[in-house]
This record gives C-alpha cells, sequence and structure tokens, in this order.
C-alpha cells in the first residue's frame, strides 16, 4: 500500500479540500512555514494581527493564500477564522510580547486556542514544542512549552507535538545568541551550561516536519521528538561556528557563578537580544536536550542536515541576505501614539533633491544596520551603547536586508510602522525613552525633476523626564538631521545642488 506522502502532490491536494489555518505566521517559524504549505499545494489560511506585516512576504498575494486579521486573544474572531479548517497550527508564543508573564499568557491562550478549534470542529492542531525532560529542574521556558502541549490536549482535537532543541537557522534567537557571543567575543566566561548536551537541528528540518506530518496520519495525537544527527554540547557548537566562521580560537571559560539572570544580562549586552527574550532561554540552555525516540524520522524520512552543515547553510544565507524570518519579527505592533492626547514636540528638517523620487526613497530605506545614518554615526552608536545599558535594544538587532524594509520589520532600535514606497516611511523607537517618539519622512515632488525629502521627529514626553529628554537631545538634531538629509542627497545626487531649509518645529 503506498503511503501519503509518496503520491504527488496533486492527488494529495484533491483529497485535502479544506484550507489549514496558521497562527504566528509573522513569526520566525509561521513566516518560513507558510510558503512551504504553499509549494506543497495546500490551501493556506493565516491569522495575523497585523497584516501588513505579510505584505513584504514574496508569497503574499498567492491564489491559495488567506489573509483574516484578528488576535488570538479574541475568541470570536479565532473560532470564526478556525470554521471550515481542518488542521490548525499553534505556533503562538507571548515571550517577545509579553515580558516576564510569558507564562500566564501563554497558558491562556492555549486553553482558548483549544476550545475554539473544538468549536470550529476542527480535526487537528499541529503544535511546535521544545525539548527536555520533565521534572522539577526543567526551566521556566520548557515548562511552559509543556504546559501549552498539555492545555492544547485537553480538548477534543487530536493535537501532534513536535518537540525540538536549538533551531539552527538565520535569524533564529537561540542561534543568533550563540553566534553573536563567538563572533564579538575571543575570550568567553560562561556559565557551567555551556557544557550541557543539546540536538541542534536546521529550521529547513524543522519546516520539512511541520510540513510532512500534515500527510502522515500516523502522527495525529503523537509527540514526537525532532533532532538532527550530532548531539553536542553548547561549547562544541560555539567552537563549530568559530571554525565555520574563520575565526581565531576563542577561550571557553565555564563558571559556576554566572547565575540566569546575570547570563541574561550580560547577553543582552552583547548581542541584540532583549533580556526579557534572553533570560528564559539562557534558563532553557542548561537542561539536557536531546531526542529520546526516532520515530518522527522514521515516518517522515527527509536527509537530516548535521551541526555543521546547519551553521554553513546558516551563514550562506545571512550573507546573501536571503533571511526569510527573524527573531525581531515577531510581536505586536503598537498602535501609533495618541498625539491629540498631549503635548507632542516636533522637529523638522527638509531638503530638495534633484533626483527620482524612487531613487530618494530607497536611499532613505537604507538607513541603519551596516550602512549606518549617513551621517554622525558615533552619535547613533553612543545612542545605541546607552540604550542597551538601561535594557533596551541598541542598533544590535540590525537589519534583515541592507536594501529592503518592510511594514513590522526591525530596524536598529526602531519599527517600521508605515511603509508607502515611493512616498512616506515611519519609524517608531523601541529604545528606552520616556515617551513615544516617531521619525517620518516624506517624499514630495516638485518641479524641474526635483523632490522634497522631509524628516519629522515628533515625541510625546511622559512626565518631566520626558520633557528634560526632549530638550537635552533637540540641540544635536541639527548635527543629526541636518548631516543626515545632505548625506541621502549626496548618495542620490553627487552634484549636492539641494538647498537644505532648517528646524520648522516646535509644537
Amino acid at each position: 500500500m503506498t503511503k501519503p506522502l509518496e503520491r504527488s502532490v496533486t492527488d494529495m491536494t484533491d483529497e485535502r479540500k479544506k484550507p489549514v489555518l496558521v497562527t504566528g505566521a509573522t513569526g520566525y517559524i509561521g513566516g518560513r512555514l507558510v510558503p512551504r504549505l504553499l509549494k506543497a499545494g495546500e490551501r493556506v489560511r493565516c491569522f495575523v494581527r497585523s497584516p501588513k506585516k505579510l505584505a513584504n512576504r514574496p508569497w503574499f498575494g498567492h491564489p491559495a493564500l488567506e489573509i483574516v486579521e484578528g488576535d488570538v486573544a479574541n475568541s470570536e474572531a479565532l473560532t470564526a477564522a478556525l470554521k471550515g479548517c481542518d488542521v490548525a497550527y499553534y505556533l503562538v508564543h507571548s515571550m517577545v510580547s509579553s515580558g516576564p508573564s510569558y507564562r500566564l499568557r501563554d497558558r491562556e491562550l492555549a486553553t482558548l486556542f483549544a476550545k475554539a478549534s473544538a468549536d470550529a470542529e476542527i480535526e487537528r492542531i499541529i503544535y511546535l514544542g521544545g525539548l527536555g525532560e520533565t521534572g522539577p529542574e526543567l526551566s521556566a521556558h520548557l515548562s511552559s512549552r509543556r504546559e501549552v502541549e498539555e492545555l492544547l490536549a485537553e480538548g477534543p482535537v487530536p493535537v501532534t507535538v513536535l518537540r525540538a532543541a536549538m533551531i539552527v537557522g538565520s535569524g533564529s534567537a537561540s542561534f543568533e545568541i550563540l553566534r553573536y557571543l563567538v563572533e564579538r567575543l575571543p575570550v568567553m566566561v560562561t556559565p557551567l551550561w555551556v557544557r550541557t548536551p543539546c540536538q541542534p537541528i536546521a529550521v529547513r528540518d524543522v519546516l520539512h516536519y511541520l510540513v510532512a506530518c500534515l500527510r502522515e496520519p500516523a502522527t495525529v495525537g503523537r509527540t514526537l521528538d525532532i533532532g538532527g544527527p550530532d548531539i553536542v554540547t553548547y561549547e562544541d557548537f560555539m567552537r563549530l561556528v568559530t571554525e565555520v566562521r574563520g575565526l581565531r580560537k576563542r577561550l571557553v571559560l565555564p563558571v559556576p557563578l554566572l547565575t540566569p539572570r546575570l547570563s541574561s544580562l550580560w547577553i543582552h549586552l552583547v548581542t541584540p537580544l532583549s533580556h526579557l527574550i534572553a533570560r528564559p532561554l539562557a534558563e532553557g540552555l542548561k537542561n539536557p536536550v536531546i531526542c529520546r525516540e526516532d520515530e518522527a524520522a522514521r515516518l517522515m524520512p527527509t536527509k537530516l542536515l548535521g551541526a555543521r552543515e546547519a551553521v554553513q547553510e546558516a551563514f550562506a544565507h545571512t550573507e546573501r541576505h536571503e533571511v526569510e524570518s527573524s527573531w525581531s519579527d515577531s510581536g505586536p505592533m503598537p498602535g501609533d501614539p495618541d498625539w491629540a492626547g498631549g503635548h507632542a514636540y516636533v522637529d523638522e528638517w527638509s531638503i530638495t533633491i534633484r533626483a527620482p523620487a524612487k531613487d530618494v526613497f530607497a536611499a532613505v530605506c537604507r538607513i541603519g544596520g551596516g550602512h549606518g545614518y549617513y551621517a554622525a554615526d558615533f552619535l547613533w552608536k553612543l545612542r545605541g551603547a546607552m540604550d542597551r545599558l538601561v535594557g533596551g535594544p541598541g542598533l544590535r538587532r540590525g537589519r534583515k536586508d541592507p536594501e529592503r524594509v518592510a511594514y513590522g520589520e526591525a530596524l536598529d532600535f526602531w519599527r517600521v510602522t508605515l511603509h508607502e514606497p515611493p512616498r512616506r516611511i515611519a519609524l517608531r523607537a523601541e529604545m528606552k525613552v520616556p515617551g513615544e517618539a516617531l521619525l517620518e519622512f516624506d517624499v514630495d515632488g516638485l518641479e524641474d525633476g526635483q523632490v522634497r525629502l522631509t524628516q519629522r521627529a515628533s515625541f510625546l514626553p511622559k512626565g518631566l523626564s520626558g520633557l528634560l529628554y526632549w530638550w537635552a537631545v533637540k540641540p544635536l538634531h541639527g548635527i543629526v538631521f541636518r548631516g543626515m538629509l545632505q548625506g541621502i542627497r549626496n548618495e542620490v545626487e553627487p552634484s549636492g545642488e539641494g538647498q537644505l531649509i532648517g528646524s520648522r518645529g516646535v509644537p
């Protein structure tokens, strides 16, 4: 008898008339799963809070794709989105958006999702969890994953759970932690967890299992461990990253004194990840995460990448600027600040440039990351370093692509909240500031082949500290903004004939 996976995509698609629902489609795994489901011939319904975050994906607009706006915390909207689907992927994790209270939030959402799935008569839930032996020593992060599994399974809908250890791929949070530690620290004083064994798996192989289990009946109602062929310690893995990157040998000094809190703060300072994300991940690294069985590999065979191959592939995608999704994509998009509800301060500068609007807009979209800010980069780096010290993201998140940005993406310590090429882009500050900050760029066409580029910094202060902050940084705007506009002009109009118009700004 022929197994379902051995039949053609056409045959299997004919049997599966209903769409599959994907939650977390703007996140790291979900953003990569959707195009692979579409390629496999599935109809996909994405349930997302911010549909505009998907507009820049190459698969946006696919005829088999449906996007439904809503929040998994809204039971009515969730049940409505689940209606008509037969399988639902639950790829929701609140660690980014809920901070220390993520466990409580994850329990609430899992309970709600299980009930909504039952009400909508879903046939199966597929959940990506984490490896790790149960018991009192299991970290809060991995324990939360177990709780979600149990809560999803309490309902009548069968659940397929795939448990993975560290996922190796460009943009993966746990991989990025180790990568940045290796690249930036020739000598590393580490906790003892660097000698904990783990079984890393390439993100490519995680996606294979997530797609393949959809058509393998033997996976229904099962919990399956998934991992690559190699078992290594984190210290071994860091040495492997060192070799693949062609770096000098790193000295690793494990000590028993570094607590998870201290480790997370150190990770926060050295890597792009916030301490709110780093702490639960660092705590989880103390637990051995090794597959207990190989049922997944038997039921859904594929050639798994070894640890070295997975690292090589991750860096190859990064160097080719082909990062499909990143840990920084996750999380809710905040609403625009209520500028009408308070006294907002505005500092506005503009310049005329003799160049096509699309070229000017493209130059604006290059700011940040490795490109910098066209002028006074030392001030931006100083501001980024100060932000890291007080718990903000700083500049180390960088950007996924050196040329392109899109709605919802992180750009250093900014978040893109508006992207309307070739006319307008808005960035909302995610740095630690006593207020709400917005940086906007408008490109307006003029006569004689010229455009006016306007840069606007808006700030809604919170209390006296917010007012003091605004007046402390405002004198620097003349250096930063003037230099940035002139740098953009020089990028697209080397003759430099444009006219700079000064600040027009206080409310």
